[in-house]
């Protein structure tokens, strides 16, 4: 009998146990992330654009607590999405750029999210929620080999990945002028013709010993074969095939992907991933390849907007949006669902082809994406929904951040921040349900690639929201507001202005940034510097150096990285076929 009392006594206590995991389970809201790659602020009726019908995600704002003044920690999208899954800003990871490319470039460059940086993915795995990326990636896949997936986002705490694990660029359509091949082309063209010329004064010149001589040859001729290669094969578009690429997991089941089938594929995979994990507690975060160039609307929203291809494209993914909400209302989720909805930053402005509109409109704000400190690169929507949790129909004037998600949903999945590095977001459940009334950001710090541009100072005790800007780009032709036929604008060098003092603005007075405030004119002038002078200095004592995931090397093209469905570099396959048409 006593061996049957002990088996009875281990059961009960494994009842107990499994029922208590039910209910910490149970407690635990399901998250869901969507964030829209490019979005302008003034693009959304709810932040007061009155010509583009974006009515769901008005209707999530209706319903929850919209955020005025939410700030990006990168105004490009690799460092802010590097800053939103760390809670960190991009320097801290080596995800900001002291180079010329302020981005990834490739999916076969050696630079990406460093696997020792901890997401929230990765937090709210260990907490028992299923985990899913679906969308955009943008932060690396491969180290040493095509294999590794080291940045991958299976390795970064998302146990399932369907999408892109680039972005987008020109080279994806075909139709669009070219964004990397004809530099490339140009760039290795030009190698060649260097190491031509140097085989050619190898074989004419006796500078060592016929040996030497020999290796120094075939070196060259390897070299020449390789950079002549791919000039040629760039010439002939073939960067889609190395960069657009569509991946379930780890395999790859586009290369390349095809454009108008990505918005079906999107969707389909997060309402399915909604309907498999129903009894949760689950993370979806919902990484929208809309409403970055080049743009591909499917034919119900072509032509149907009063602004061109970009607000067929807005109007789109806003459709979207509805969708993945209604299913989450199907299955009885609405109020056990904490929801978000952003942009990794502000709407891209130099984007003008042919007199077609395919640029975003960050309203009053001024810049845009790729613009340094400026708030139109870097203000974002930012509206949280979650019934009986969260007041409906709220809005908030605060300063808050991209990083701030961090927290906040680790907060609510049980768990802790890690403690042995800096986290540079805040929760922000006590200023969503009110019970505090004030932003715990003093101060944030506004970074271009590895450079601080400007910083912003929420002076608690009065109204005031200085923010003082040390570096500027320069925009070109002057007056224009951006930075059109250079692409995006510089971050440092001769393409920037240094202020000295810096050109402070009070955004509660000038939220445009339209007129600097002047010693001469501003009592508080000199107080104010100072007050961020030190705040800029405490800060960077929190600094440590770290590789530079943007380097020179680690964001070129490397063969033996890349991603292939085949042969290389004749890389192409279709494993699903038309299997994500239909839902649209």
């Amino acid at each position: 009998m006593r061996p049957l009392k002990l088996q009875r006594r281990f059961l009960a206590t494994l009842l107990v146990s499994c029922l208590m995991i039910y209910m910490a389970n149970a407690s635990k809201p399901n998250i869901l992330l969507m964030m829209v790659d490019d979005l302008g602020l003034g693009d959304v009726g709810c932040y007061g654009n009155h010509t583009l019908r974006t009515p769901n995600i008005d209707h999530l704002a209706k319903e929850g607590v919209k955020l005025t003044q939410h700030i990006a920690a990168a105004p490009l999208c690799t460092p802010s999405r590097a800053a939103f899954l760390t809670g960190r800003y991009p320097i801290r990871s080596g995800m900001g750029s002291s180079s010329e490319k302020p981005v990834l470039l490739w999916t076969a460059c050696s630079g990406g999210l460093p696997p020792n940086e901890t997401t929230f993915a990765r937090i709210l795995q260990q907490q028992g929620y299923t985990t899913a990326l679906i969308g955009k990636w943008h932060q690396g896949v491969n180290c040493e080999s095509y294999t590794d997936h080291c940045h991958h986002p299976l390795n970064h705490g998302f146990g399932y990945f369907y999408g892109m694990p680039f972005s987008l660029v020109n080279e994806c359509q075909g139709a669009e002028v070219p964004e990397i091949q004809a530099p490339l082309r140009a760039k290795y063209w030009l190698y060649s013709q260097i190491i031509g010329l140097a085989l050619l004064t190898l074989l004419i010149g006796k500078l060592t010993s016929l040996f030497a001589v020999k290796w120094k040859v075939i070196l060259c001729f390897a070299l020449f074969g390789l950079l002549y290669f791919i000039s040629w094969y760039a010439s002939h578009g073939f960067i889609k095939y190395w960069n657009c690429i569509l991946m379930r997991d780890h395999d790859i089941i586009e290369q390349p992907m095809k454009l108008e089938k990505t918005a079906s594929g999107v969707l389909k995979e997060a309402v399915s991933f909604i309907e498999r994990n129903k009894n949760g507690p689950f993370l979806l975060f919902v990484s929208f390849l809309h409403v970055h160039t080049p743009l591909a609307t499917t034919e119900k929203f072509l032509g149907k907007s009063r602004h061109g291809l970009y607000g067929d494209n807005v109007e789109e993914v806003d459709w979207m949006v509805g969708r993945i909400l209604n299913a989450i209302d199907k299955e009885g989720l609405k109020n056990n669902t904490f929801t978000y909805f952003t942009s990794d930053h502000g709407g891209l402005l130099d984007t003008q082809n042919q007199n077609i509109k395919r640029g975003g409109w960050n309203g009053i704000y001024k810049g845009g994406k790729g613009m340094g400190g400026w708030e139109g690169g870097i203000r974002v929507p930012g509206i949280f929904r979650w019934p009986g949790v969260l007041p409906a129909d709220t809005i908030i004037n605060e300063p808050t951040s991209l990083m701030d998600i961090y927290p906040t949903v680790v907060h609510l999945a049980g768990g802790t921040v890690p403690q042995d590095r800096a986290i540079d977001g805040q929760n922000l459940m006590p200023l969503l349900q009110g019970t505090v009334q004030h932003s715990e950001h003093e101060f944030l710090f506004h970074y271009c690639g590895s450079y601080l541009h400007a910083v912003r100072w929420h002076q608690k005790e009065s109204r005031a929201l200085w923010k003082a800007h040390y570096v500027t780009p320069i925009f070109y032709p002057e007056g224009a507001g951006a930075c059109y036929g250079r692409g995006i604008c510089p971050c440092f060098g001769e393409g920037v202005t240094h202020h000295d003092p810096p050109l402070l603005f009070d955004l509660s007075r000038d939220p445009s940034e339209a007129t600097p405030l002047s010693p001469a004119l501003e009592p508080l002038f000199g107080t104010v510097i100072s007050s961020i002078e030190r705040a800029v200095e405490e800060h960077r004592k929190t600094l440590t150096p770290v590789p530079q995931q943007l380097s020179g090397y680690n964001n070129v093209w490397k063969p033996w990285l890349q991603p292939c469905c085949g042969t290389f570099p004749f890389c192409w396959c279709d494993k699903e076929g038309d299997s994500d048409q239909g839902i649209l």
